[in-house]
Parts: structure tokens; sequence; C-alpha cells
């Protein structure tokens, strides 16, 4: 027996202004709201991202994070940081790079060039 990942969720004290972001991000779609405490955001070809709204989320650096890809990875970067998104580090090396942002909510997400 075995387990299938179905959804990725995100604790936050604003789920609709942060689900509203990653949806604007990824060209998904809120496909529920739940008075705002629990929104789904439905990307395309992608596990479902879900934000559930607390009080007080846990402090520190998130042990869990999401690692998205792009066709141009330095035309992406500068978007998502228009956006919001805030720099932590540009990693790698010329085999292989990739950014580290956060999204408004300071949660760490990676993005890497498609190859």
């Amino acid at each position: 027996m075995t387990v299938t990942p179905a959804m990725i969720t995100c604790d936050t004290t604003d789920a609709t202004a942060l689900a509203t972001w990653w949806a604007e991000q990824t060209g998904g779609t809120i496909t529920e709201e739940n008075d705002g405490w629990y929104v789904i955001v439905s990307v395309p070809d992608s596990p479902t991202l879900a934000f559930q709204k607390v009080e007080d989320p846990t402090p520190g650096k998130n042990r869990l994070h999401l690692d998205v890809l792009t066709d141009d990875l330095d035309a992406e970067v500068a978007r998502l940081r228009e956006a919001g998104a805030g720099l932590v580090a540009e990693r790698g090396d010329e085999n292989f790079r990739w950014v580290t942002l956060t999204d408004p909510a300071g949660n760490e997400f990676c993005v890497a060039q498609r190859s």
C-alpha cells in the first residue's frame, strides 16, 4: 500500500491574499474559498495548492517548500520580484542555477530553469 500526494497546504494569517498571489503567479484558479479560512488553488498540470488561515504560523524557516520551473529563469525571477516576492539567494553553478525567493508571507520557494 502507498500514498499519493494530493495537495500542498501552507499556513498563513491571510489565506485569501496568499492564495490570490499564488494563483496569479502560477496561472491557477481559486476553486474554493471557505470564508477565507481555507482557500484552494487549482494549477494546470500541477498539484493543488491550499492556504489555511491560522492565528500564528509556525515561526522560523519553513521545512517544506515549493520548487517551480520556468523556461526563462532570469525573466521569471524578475517578474516574481516585481509581484512581491523577496530574494533570499541566487544559487548553483554554470551547470544548474536556481533562485530562492519568498512569497509575500515569507514562505521560501525555489525557481529553476526547465531542462
